[in-house]
Parts: C-alpha cells; structure tokens; sequence
C-alpha cells in the first residue's frame, strides 16, 4: 500500500469521530507562498518525501498550473495528523492567488470551517489578502495568521531583530483591522488573531519551519533562535526543530473549530430553511445518521473517469452505488464512486459522513453550488455569490463546424465546472461568448478548449462588458407601456438604487430570483435596515435580479396577480439586456405603480403582458437619465523611484485616477483605479516604462459611470459590435 492509501485509510476511520476532524484551506495573495506550504502539510503527514517539498506542487496538478507556476484550481487533499497521541483528520484545501481565479476561492469558503491567512513578511498584506480575508469572513470561517518567509526579512533585506518585530506587528494589525470590518458582529473580537494565544505564526513554507508561542514554550525555541538560525544559513537544522507542517497543523487543530462546533453558527448562515426540522438540527448537529445534506463546491474532469464533484457534507453520509438528487435536476442519479482527494489523486472510499469532504462521480447533474440530498424536494443552500462579476468577454466559435457538437457539450462541461464564467451561445452559428474575471482566466479557458478537448476555435479580442444603469428617476412621470392588442398597460417608475444597498444585493444579502409571497415581509425588512429604503413599500417586492429589484405598487389592480409571473419574466429580459446597448442592468429600482389589464385572461396572455412590461420598463429607464457603467480596477504598481515617472504617465494615459504614492525606501508603490477597457496590454507597457522592474497586481474594483464625452462612441461601437441599429430607440419607440 503506497503512502498516500495508507493516509486515506488511517482518515477513513478518523472521519466518524467528528471532534477530531478539521476543514480548512489556505488562502493569500498570489505568490506569498500557498501552495508550497500545501506541499510542506503533505510531506508532514507522510504523503510525499520531505524532500520534493516546495517543488513537486502536489496540488498544482493540472498542466497549465505547472507550466505558469500558478494556482488556477482550488485542490483539496485529505491527511492525518497527529496530536500528543490523538490523530487528527485534516481537510485541506489550496486556493488560487490570482485575482482572475478569485471564484474557486469564495467556492472553497463554502467547504470549510477554518482558514490560514498567509501574509508575505517582506510585502505584508496585499489587495488580495484583504479580498480572502473578506470571502472567509463572509462564510463565517475563523481565520488565523501565518506570516510567510521570514527568512528574506533576515538575510536578504537585513532587518535588525527590533525592525522584524515592527514588520510583525504592522501586518497582525492590518490582518485585525480586516477582521474586525468584515468579521460577523458576534465573531469580532474572539476570532482577532494574535501572537499571544497562537493563531499567529511565523515561518518561511520554503525552507519548511514555523513557529508559534505555544510551539516556542513546547520546543524551548526563542526569536533570538530563530534569527541566528537564518543569519547563519543554519534553516535546515531549524526545520529540524521546528518543521512548519507539525507548528500549523498542530494550530490547526488547537485553534480552528471542528464542523460539530462550526455548523451551529454556519448553517443558518448559509441554509435558509427552518433550523428547527428534523433535517435543520441534523445539520447544526453535523449528524452522520441525519439526512443527506451535501454542497458542491468544485467540479473537476478527471482524464479517466469525466465529471468529479467535490463537496462538503453537512449531514448524513454520501454512500457509494446509491441514488442520489442533485436539486434542480430531472430524475436521480447513481453515485457510482465516492472518494477522498489527495491533490489529483481520488482515493475510493466506501462511504463519507457528515462533517468532511468528499469527492463524487456519477452525478452529471452536479455544478459548483448545486445541493445534493436524497430528497428532492429538500431545501437547497444559498448561492455562492463571488464578491466581483465578469467583466472581460471573447468570442469563441470552433474552426470546423463538425465540432460544433463537441464545442456545445464542452463549454456546458466548463460552465458547471467554473460559476465564475458565464457562457452564452448561440446554437446556429456555434459562436459563444465567455464572459469572465480578466484575460487569464479567459485564456486558461479557451486553453482547456483546445488542449484538453481537442477543437481548434477562434477567439476575438477581448471585449468589455459595461453595464447600463440611471442617474435619476421619472417620480411622478411614470412611463406607459401597451400591449401589442392595446388592451393592457402597465405604468413603471424607474430610479437608481443607494449604493450601499447594491453592495448589499452582490453580497446576497437578500437573495436572488422570485421572492415568494411568504418571504416578502422578511425580506422587506431586511431592506428596511438600510437608509432611503422604505420598509412598507419593500414588503410588496417582487423579484430580484442581481443587483436590480422589482417591487409592485399599485392597489387593488383587479387580475394582477395572475399576470404576476409574466411581469417578473419581463423584469428579468430587461435585467439581461437594457435600453441602451442591450448591455446588463445593474441597480435599478423598478416600481410598478398601476395597471390596466384586460378582464378575459385570454387578452392578457404572455404575447401581450411580456412586451408590454418590458417597453414600460425601457422606456422608464430613458426618463431616469440612462448611464452605461464601465469596469474598474485597482493597480498596485511597485517600481524603483527612478522609473516612478514612467509608470505614473502610463497609468494616467489609461484614463487612470493616481489614489496614493506610499514610499519604502528605493521603492515606491503607485495605487490607482484604471478603467478596464484600457488595462489590455498593460502588462508589457509597464514592463517597458520600468525596465522590467515593476511588480504590479490589481483587484476588481466595482463599477464607475462611463464619461459624458465617451458615451456615445462607447455606445455606437457596442450596438455595431451587436448587429444593433446604430441610433438608441428613445421613448416613442417603447410607447408605440
């Protein structure tokens, strides 16, 4: 039996005792370390030798991960690891750093209970650290602290011991402050991290040691140690004393909750259903007998076996050969092997039960966020909602339409596999549009494409994706929209939304879809918490489309209620495609404030209720004062002064707004936000304002209304782009 089977069978008999099981992933920004600490964990607990720790990225399996040196896919691996004579069952997940790939880490959240926050000694904590930080907290997984290479603090920029110490405590402070802005209000002070209680630790994951407080009491080791230990190149003896995977997995197990204590506050953080069923308290209890509750949170094509779902099991057991529903789905489906995950490798397992994670074949209805229960008509989780949208699009259609079948089925492959990409296409011509987070992740799509599924395609440049939105509102001027027989009309207001209440709705705070008639008064209320918002009036909401909402205000409409579902499916078109460029909608506030509808049903049909909806909506739109939205991102650019100028000049001739110039010595860092739509070749032009000596790096940054002076060209090249009219319809186009 290889190393890796005899793991899975020492873990196979851990995972029913539930106390001793811990979930968590690592998360940081891109190149501070991950994945070669994952690589360390594994080697500590006997799955790989010591010494391809750090270069075998046991967990960067797939081939465009080895050939760019980056994480692109969340990977878990299960382990065994032992404390003062108890074995521990460790779950653990690696996540991508780059902003692109973003997705799979608010995915990965959702699996786990705790995670390790790794900050770079030198860089301290970066945009995206704040980013993992905010997605952790948002699931209500407890965060703890690993500052990572310690050692180039030492021998490569050569800090006194007093300096290292300041360094320390400056990213501990920012990490807290991140904490306490983001953390759930009740969590706020007991999950501050801190050198004291050991949920912080030091280390560099290359050289393969760490230390904590509780670990330097148990070892006798002392900063001082530590300190002389690297300035002497004495870091192998030190990784002797204290290796990393023993100081972090020990913390792991001391200082991150166990599912049992996790779920009674994560699951009505994450299930809406009623916690007082018989299923809601098998859930808070983590109840291995209970129901099946299961989410999926990753799917992977194994080159074998196709379609692999990786989730969490909240409660029960997944069983292998059983039938199973994937909710949402037409008819159930076998599970044919169940397995835990060791990087690529799947090892087969009889059965997992509540509390761990597991991976799946058979169920081709699964996609990341699908639930999964044996009963159909089972409450499923909330949605994972990724903190940014897509952003940047290509054009992507096959070579040779004999592909075309193939290229449909793989872009629905890649679909379920990525929530974060959005995929629309058109059956006749076989062209689709990916919608994603930047142009990697584009690329690394379009890649999987080619190579992995064999059809050569052609892709368009990249294409922004703007949203349409109002400035104003028509109040007291509603817009009247008719039917095509004249015989129904319906009456919109139309105004912009506040913005903190469309940060609220990208949370998913309120939901998303149909609200239905027994949900209005909550989530009315929850509207009601925030300023400008009208507890009353949200009560009557409607629907919810992204960052859009629809409420109904009219009274006593006589037959309005049957015409309800077809208003909200007018709504919803709308949403997709808005007046201007047919672009999508993002905070608008729909109210609809009368109505004249036809007293026979038959004259009130979809062909009449559906367009005259839509028009009334458009055409409210055009009165509030239509914007389009564009893109941004921030820019982190950190340059030697004497090229500061040039990197400055190339930010600014990218429409880029300069925020903040910090100075560490030789090096300064220029923070700005630049519009998306003038970030594409970005990278080689700040290679050569710089010499090649800038590091840059950028986080999505939410919208900004496009300028005045670029509306129109913006505009006119998205309707040409689209096939659409060149002129923008005004207000009679949507009365008539």
């Amino acid at each position: 039996m290889g190393r890796k089977e005899d793991n899975i069978k020492r873990a196979t008999e851990v995972m029913h005792i539930l106390p001793q099981i811990r979930n968590l992933c690592i998360a940081a920004h891109i190149d501070h370390g991950k994945t070669t600490l994952s690589d360390n964990l594994i080697a500590g607990a006997g799955m790989m030798s010591e010494d391809l720790a750090g270069k075998s990225r046991v967990l960067d399996f797939d081939e465009q991960e080895s050939a760019r040196g980056i994480t692109i896919n969340a990977a878990s691996a299960s382990m065994v690891h032992g404390v003062e004579g108890v074995d521990f069952l460790i779950n653990l997940i690696d996540t991508p750093g780059h902003v692109d790939f973003g997705g799979d880490v608010t995915r990965a959240m959702r699996a786990v209970d705790g995670c390790f926050i790794l900050a770079c000694a030198v860089e301290g904590p970066m945009p995206q650290t704040e980013t993992v930080v905010r997605q952790a907290l948002k699931e209500k997984v407890k965060p703890v602290l690993f500052i990572n290479k310690v050692d180039r603090l030492i021998n490569e920029l050569q800090v006194t011991p007093e300096d290292m110490m300041e360094r320390f405590k400056g990213t501990i402070t920012k990490v807290n402050k991140l904490i306490r802005q983001f953390a759930p209000e009740e969590k706020k002070k007991e999950w501050q991290v801190s050198v004291a209680d050991g949920t912080v630790a030091f280390g560099s994951a290359y050289h393969n040691w760490g230390i904590t407080v509780p670990y330097m009491q148990k070892s006798g080791i002392s900063f001082t140690d530590i300190f002389e230990h690297c300035h002497n190149e004495q870091q192998k003896e030190l990784s002797k004393k204290a290796p990393v995977h023993e100081v972090l997995l020990d913390m792991a197990v001391t200082k991150l909750p166990g599912p049992v204590e996790a779920q009674k506050y994560r699951i009505p953080n994450i299930w809406s259903g009623d916690i007082d069923t018989e299923i809601g308290q098998s859930m808070l209890n983590c109840d291995p007998n209970g129901e099946l509750a299961m989410m999926i949170t990753k799917i992977w094509m194994d080159p074998h076996a196709g379609e692999v779902a990786v989730g969490r099991i909240y409660s029960g057991a997944i069983n292998q050969g059983e039938s199973v529903w994937a909710l949402g789905a037409s008819k159930a489906e076998r599970v044919q092997q169940v397995s835990m995950m060791v990087g690529g490798d799947r090892i087969s397992v009889p059965s997992v039960v509540a509390g761990n994670i597991a991976a799946l074949t058979g169920i081709r209805s699964a996609a990341a966020g699908v639930t999964i229960s044996r009963d159909k008509e089972f409450t499923p989780f909330e949605a994972i909602r990724h903190y940014s949208e897509p952003v940047v699009t290509v054009a992507v259609e096959p070579q040779s339409m004999k592909d075309l079948p193939k290229f449909i089925d793989a872009l629905r492959a890649l679909a379920k596999a990525d929530a974060s990409l959005l995929v629309t296409t058109n059956q006749e011509t076989g062209e689709a549009l990916l919608a994603g987070m930047g142009e990697l992740h584009l690329e690394i799509t379009t890649y999987r494409i080619e190579e992995e599924q064999g059809i050569k395609v052609k892709v368009s440049p990249p294409i922004v994706v703007y949203r349409e939105s109002v400035e104003s509102s028509n109040r007291g001027h509603s817009f009247e929209g008719k039917s095509p027989n004249r015989h129904n009309r319906f009456y919109v207001e139309v105004e912009k939304l506040p913005d903190e209440v469309i940060q609220a709705l990208r949370e998913g705070h309120f939901g998303d879809g149909t609200i239905r008639n027994k949900d209005a008064k909550e989530v009315g209320n929850k509207f009601g918490e925030f300023d400008g918002m009208d507890k009353d009036l949200m009560r009557k909401i409607y629907a919810i489309n992204g960052t859009n909402v629809l409420v109904n205000d009219t009274k006593g409409i006589q037959n309005l209620h049957e015409t309800r579902e077809l208003i909200i499916e007018a709504f919803n078109e709308v949403c997709k495609r808005g007046p201007i460029a047919e672009e999508p909608m993002m905070g608008m506030f729909v109210r609809l404030v009368d109505a004249k509808l036809h007293e026979d049903a038959i004259h009130r049909g979809p062909a009449q209720t559906i367009p005259a909806v839509r028009n009334s909506i458009k055409g409210a739109c055009l009165r509030a004062r239509p914007v389009i939205m564009e893109p941004m991102q921030k820019m982190f650019v950190s340059v030697p002064n004497d090229w500061l100028g040039g990197v400055s000049r190339e930010i600014s001739n990218r429409r880029g707004v300069i925020e903040d110039m910090p100075a560490d010595g030789e090096v300064t860092t220029v923070v700005g936000t630049v519009p998306v739509a003038e970030t594409f070749g970005f990278s080689n032009d700040i290679r050569a304002a710089s010499q090649g000596r800038a590091v840059w790096n950028s986080e999505n940054c939410g919208f900004d209304i496009l300028p005045p002076q670029l509306f129109e060209k913006t505009v006119g090249n998205i309707r040409q782009r689209k096939g659409l009219k060149a002129d923008v319809p005004d207000e009679a186009y949507y009365t008539d």
